[in-house]
C-alpha cells in the first residue's frame, strides 16, 4: 500500500490510495488479537442490559417514602423512560455522524466515558429533575455506542465469522438483564441494604464494570479501513502488519497473501446528503429490509417484555419482588439464541436465517397468545413459552443490527446503523408503549391476546421481507456487499507517489 502524507494528515480530495487491508483482515485466522476486540467492544451491552433492567425493578423501591427520591414509580417508568429513549435515539444519531467522521476509537472512547459518567451522576440523584436529566445522558451514551462499537467490530472482525460474534455480542445484552434482575432481588432487601442506598449500589456497580470495560478498551485499535479511506494510511499499515505479526507468531506459519486489493479516492467526510441518498437512493430494498427488521423485533419485544410484570401479577398472582425470577429465565433464553444459532448465520446463509427467526418467533408467539387466550397456561409455563419465542426473537433481533451494519457502503456505515437503530428504539420505546401499555395492564384477557398478536404479526411481515430482500453477505468481505463510495474504479485510478 502506497501512503499518500503522514499518518495524522488528512489527504487532499484528489488523493488516491490502493490498499489490501481488507483483503488482509479478512484471511486472518481467529486469534487472541479478535478476543481482546470481542471482550474490549461487546461487554458494553451487558452494562446496558444490566441499566436497563435495573431500573425497571428498582423502581418500585424508588418511588417509595424513605428512598431519599421525591419521584413517583409512573414517572420513572412514564418519564424516565421517555427520556432514556430519546436520549438513545438523539445519542445514535449525533455520535454516529462522529463516528464516520472522526473515527471508531475515539468515539466508542467519548461515549463509553458519557454512559459512566451520567449513570454515576443518577445514583446521586436527589430530585426528579437530576434523575431525568442523567437517564437523558445515559441513554445518550448508549445509543452512541450501538452506532461506534457496531460499526467497529464489523470491520474489525474476520468475514468468516462476522456473523456469529456480532449476533452473541449484541445477545449479551440478556446476560446483563439476568443480572440486573437478579441484582435488583439483593438491592431491594432493606435487610441487607437501607431503602435509600440500596437501588444506589446498584447504579454504581454499573459504574465499576464500566471502569474495567473502560481499561480494556484502550488496547482497542482504530478501525483500519475507516483510516486508509481517511488519510491515515501508514497507520493502518502498521496496525494491520503488526497484527499479523502476532498472529503468525501465535499460529507458528505464515499468513497466506491477500487475494486482493482495493482502489479508493479519500475524502475528509460524508454529508447528511450524500448518507440519505445512498441509504435510500442508491439502496432502497436494503432500506426497506432494514426498518422492517428494526420495527418487527422492537414491536414484538415490546409485546412481552413491556407488560411482563404486570402480566404475571394480573393473571397468576405472582408477587412484585418474585418477577425477576421469571425475568432472569427469558433474559437466559434471549442470551442462549445468538450464541447456538449464530454459528449459522455464517454457514447456512443470512436470507435463510434472518427470514426463519423472525417467521418462527413470530408464530410462536401466536401460539403462545392463543394458549393464553384459552386459560391453558400458568405463570411458568406462559414464562417457558415466551423463552422458546425469545430464543429465536433474540437471534433475528441481533441480526438486524449485523444487517444494517454490513449491507451499506463504509463511509455510512456508523450512521446507518444510528438511523436504524434510533427507528427502531424510538418505535419499541415511544409507539410501543403508547400501544401495549393499556393493553396488558388492563386486567382483560383478550387486550394482552391482541399486544401479542400486534408483535407476532409485525414480526412475521418482517420476515416474510427478509425471505425476498436479505443480501446473502456471510462470508463475504463488506466491500463485496457494498462498494465503498470512495471506490475508484481500475480505468481512473492513479496512486500518489
Amino acid at each position: 500500500m502506497t501512503a499518500p502524507s503522514t499518518p495524522d494528515a488528512v489527504p487532499a480530495e484528489t488523493g488516491t490510495v490502493t490498499t489490501a487491508v481488507p483483503a488482509r483482515l479478512d484471511r486472518l485466522p481467529w486469534s487472541r488479537w479478535h478476543w481482546m476486540i470481542v471482550i474490549g467492544l461487546g461487554t458494553v451491552w451487558i452494562l446496558d442490559g444490566l441499566e436497563v433492567t435495573i431500573v425497571g425493578n428498582v423502581a418500585g423501591r424508588i418511588a417509595e417514602d424513605g428512598s431519599g427520591l421525591a419521584i413517583t414509580s409512573a414517572q420513572i417508568t412514564g418519564v424516565a423512560a421517555a427520556l432514556y429513549v430519546a436520549g438513545a435515539c438523539s445519542g445514535a444519531l449525533f455520535f454516529g455522524w462522529l463516528t464516520d467522521r472522526y473515527g471508531r476509537k475515539r468515539l466508542f472512547m467519548v461515549t463509553l466515558a458519557v454512559y459512566l459518567a451520567a449513570t454515576a451522576l443518577t445514583a446521586l440523584s436527589t430530585e426528579a429533575w437530576w434523575f431525568f436529566l442523567f437517564r437523558f445522558l445515559t441513554g445518550f451514551g448508549i445509543g452512541g455506542e450501538y452506532a461506534a462499537i457496531n460499526s467497529a467490530i464489523d470491520e474489525l472482525i474476520p468475514s468468516l465469522y462476522r456473523g456469529r460474534v456480532d449476533l452473541i455480542i449484541n445477545g449479551s445484552y440478556w446476560l446483563g438483564a439476568i443480572g440486573g434482575a437478579l441484582l435488583s432481588i439483593v438491592m431491594l432487601d432493606t435487610d441487607i441494604f437501607p431503602a435509600d442506598i440500596g437501588w444506589r449500589l446498584s447504579f454504581a456497580l454499573g459504574v465499576v464494570l464500566g471502569l474495567v470495560i473502560l481499561l480494556v478498551r484502550r488496547h482497542v485499535p482504530e478501525s483500519p479501513r475507516w483510516q486508509f479511506i481517511h488519510g491515515r494510511g501508514e497507520k493502518a499499515e502498521e496496525l494491520v502488519s503488526s497484527v499479523e505479526r502476532e498472529i503468525e507468531r501465535e499460529k507458528g506459519a505464515p499468513l497466506p497473501p491477500p487475494d486482493r486489493e482495493i482502489t479508493i479516492h479519500q475524502r475528509r467526510g460524508v454529508g447528511f446528503g450524500e448518507i440519505a441518498r445512498t441509504v435510500f437512493a442508491r439502496y432502497p430494498r436494503r432500506a426497506v429490509l432494514g426498518l422492517a427488521l428494526f420495527v418487527g423485533q422492537a414491536f414484538l419485544y415490546n409485546a412481552i417484555t413491556f407488560g411482563f410484570g404486570a402480566i404475571l401479577t394480573t393473571f397468576y398472582g405472582v408477587p412484585t419482588g418474585h418477577t425477576g425470577y421469571y425475568f432472569a429465565v427469558i433474559a437466559a433464553g434471549n442470551f442462549v439464541g445468538p450464541l447456538l444459532l449464530g454459528r449459522l448465520f455464517d454457514t447456512v446463509g443470512r436470507r435463510i436465517m434472518i427470514s426463519s427467526t423472525y417467521l418462527l418467533s413470530g408464530l410462536l408467539l401466536f401460539a403462545t397468545a392463543w394458549l393464553f387466550d384459552r386459560g391453558s397456561l400458568t405463570a411458568s409455563t406462559l414464562t417457558a413459552c415466551w423463552c422458546v419465542v425469545l430464543f429465536f426473537a433474540s437471534t433475528g433481533a441481533s441480526s438486524a443490527y449485523l444487517t444494517v451494519s454490513e449491507v451499506f457502503p463504509m463511509e455510512t456505515r456508523a450512521m446507518a446503523i444510528a438511523f436504524f437503530y434510533a427507528l427502531g428504539t424510538a418505535a419499541g420505546g415511544i409507539s410501543g408503549p403508547l400501544v401495549f401499555a393499556g393493553l396488558t395492564e388492563s386486567g382483560v384477557v383478550g387486550d394482552t391476546v391482541l399486544a401479542f398478536q400486534i408483535g407476532a404479526g409485525l414480526m412475521c411481515a418482517a420476515g416474510l421481507v427478509a425471505v425476498f430482500l436479505a443480501v446473502n453477505a456471510e462470508r463475504r468481505s463488506l466491500e463485496d456487499i457494498a462498494e465503498p463510495l470512495s471506490t475508484v474504479k481500475p480505468s481512473t485510478a492513479r496512486v500518489r507517489p
